[in-house]
């Protein structure tokens, strides 16, 4: 197989992730976890970026489903904390306007943070918390969760004990949902009942451990092509693993030239590049680290990011 990994002319971003396609504007959004938001146009082959006031942190971001005309589909879900905050962004101005908090989680745990978020087939909210990294090792305590929000319904768990929630995917003809926690080094398969958005009978799919032990990364981002195969970032890695679910093999390894890989999708007009997002901390003489890179030539197409309902 001939690929090909090259940056996207782009700002540097500390730890950039949660990478969304949307097809309706031909766009790659993601964000900066130190409180920038970003959107790649396609067509322009240029990045714009916003900050919002008074948030100097983002977990994630994902473009709204239940947008009003008015809104010119520019309604965006950010984690804000332990919150989930409407913002409203032209795309294009260099600020962002926060609007209304849909949900709060947690408010018993002030450390905490939401990490990492997406939206089901059916544009249902899943998102997942993690204690904060300035209050010590990330491994020493599971005080995490992954819920799910319906709105008009309310927020429920799903997975407790966890330490970083991560990666999402879903393979909606299999009714399958595949969920990374990060320090558990592997990742994990669940049936998924696309009518109540359930999970169960939670399976590990690939352990990426060595003999129980940290292999020197972190599973973090996680999309999957219409083949049902998964492509899983290695954080502090360098690199994205290309997984068969079903039997655990690893098929390709598709080396990204930063350490802090961290979010994937598939994108394009055609739905055949991988987008990578990367992070520069920890990593500051390395040029590409922090940068937005493309994958082409790998053969396979995937999804377009689903707008979220909240």
């Amino acid at each position: 197989m001939s690929f090909k990994v090259e940056a996207i002319p782009s700002p540097k971003t500390v730890i950039g992730t949660r990478c969304h396609w949307d097809e309706h504007t031909q766009s790659l959004y993601y964000n900066d976890i130190e409180g920038v938001i970003f959107r790649y146009d396609y067509k322009e082959n240029k990045v714009y970026s916003a900050t919002i006031d008074g948030e100097p942190s983002i977990g994630f971001m994902i473009p709204v489903a239940n947008c009003t005309k008015t809104c010119e589909l520019d309604e965006y879900a950010l984690g804000l904390g332990r919150r989930v905050g409407i913002v409203h962004w032209d795309g294009l101005s260099t600020k962002a306007i926060i609007g209304p908090i849909a949900f709060e989680v947690e408010q018993e745990k002030e450390n905490n943070r939401f990490n990492a978020a997406k939206a089901d087939p059916v544009g249902r909210f899943y998102g997942g918390t993690m204690r904060s990294e300035k209050c010590g090792d990330i491994f020493e305590v599971a005080a995490g969760s992954l819920y799910k929000y319906i709105k008009g319904d309310g927020v429920y768990e799903l997975v407790n004990n966890v330490h970083i929630s991560n990666g999402l995917a879903w393979n909606e003809e299999e009714n399958k949902v595949f969920y990374i926690d990060s320090c558990k080094f592997d990742v994990k398969e669940y049936d998924w009942d696309p009518s109540t958005g359930d999970f169960s009978n939670e399976r590990v799919v690939i352990d990426f451990s060595k003999n129980g032990k940290n292999p020197g990364f972190l599973p973090d981002g996680l999309t999957i092509d219409t083949d049902g195969n998964l492509y899983v970032t290695a954080f502090e890695g360098s690199k994205i693993f290309k997984v068969n679910p079903k039997s655990g093999k690893i098929l390709l390894e598709i080396p990204i030239p930063a350490k802090k890989v961290t979010a994937v999708a598939f994108g394009g007009p055609n739905l055949d590049i991988l987008y990578v997002t990367t992070g520069a901390k920890d990593d500051p003489d390395n040029v590409n680290a922090g940068l937005l890179f493309k994958v082409t030539g790998l053969g396979v197409k995937g999804f377009p990011g689903v707008r979220v309902r909240v």
